[in-house]
């Protein structure tokens, strides 16, 4: 088995490995993880966070010793706090990170930092306001960054800014946590799931106060939820289907 870490401030995850391929996530950078399969030009990783399976191209990617990942493993994460931060480099180049980024690589890599960052657990209500951090940003089918983020994506980072493990896809985050039998049980920060006409969850977003939701539909927007759903205040009508609400915190 072999081991690697994020070198970049972003690297592009691929369902199969080729340029063309659909985008299916991101790396952000110092995230470690292992290496299943690996080919000339492209490798099959699994992401230590998560448990994502993905292919990155080999030259974005920079290999380490079992020890280092087992030790980044044994670490509290240590993440960067602002939208977008700089690091310097050996060579005393910038190089741009997005929030989000794991900072337990730094000595390894020889970069220097000395922006915010975030560490430890926060309560449920911190919550809304790391939601809010992403307010417009753009939507980006398999992004997880403020330059571009889809909607499983957005509800992972918000919940690892505060120090809680969210799987990948929304359909894997809708088997965690307890599932609330009414919207009037639900609290801010809980995620609320929706399906499409095959029963299929394809979307969840954040519960706010006083049944609003924030979630990603062409961007990162604030709508009204009810019992049916997500009501676009916009387009005044439901633009996604309530399927289950589930606490997580």
């Amino acid at each position: 088995m072999q081991y690697g870490i994020c070198p970049l401030s972003i690297i592009p995850l691929r369902i199969m490995p080729h340029d063309e391929s659909e985008l299916t996530s991101q790396l952000l950078y110092g995230e470690h993880f292992k290496i299943l399969e690996e080919r000339a030009e492209w490798s099959r990783i699994r992401v230590a966070f998560d448990g994502f399976e993905a292919w990155a191209k080999n030259k974005q990617l920079k290999k380490i010793p079992k020890s280092l990942y087992t030790e980044i493993d044994n670490t509290p994460q240590k993440l960067a706090g602002d939208l977008i931060e700089f690091l310097v480099s050996k060579k005393q180049e910038l190089i741009l990170i997005p929030l989000g980024s794991s900072l337990q690589v730094l000595n390894f890599l020889e970069h220097s930092f000395d922006g915010n960052s975030v560490e430890g657990t926060f309560h449920k209500s911190n919550i809304i306001e790391t939601a809010l951090f992403y307010h417009n940003v753009p939507h980006l089918s398999g992004g997880k960054s403020p330059l571009g983020i889809d909607a499983s994506g957005f509800t992972q980072m918000v919940y690892k800014l505060n120090g809680y493990n969210l799987k990948r896809s929304a359909i894997s985050q809708a088997k965690q946590g307890e599932a609330l039998s009414f919207i009037e049980e639900s609290e801010p920060g809980d995620l609320a799931f929706f399906d499409d006409q095959d029963g299929i969850i394809n979307h969840v977003g954040i519960i706010m106060e006083n049944n609003y939701i924030i979630h990603v539909d062409e961007k990162v927007r604030i709508d009204r939820i009810d019992h049916s759903g997500i009501f676009n205040i916009e387009l005044r009508k439901h633009t996604y289907k309530l399927r289950v609400i589930k606490k997580i915190i």
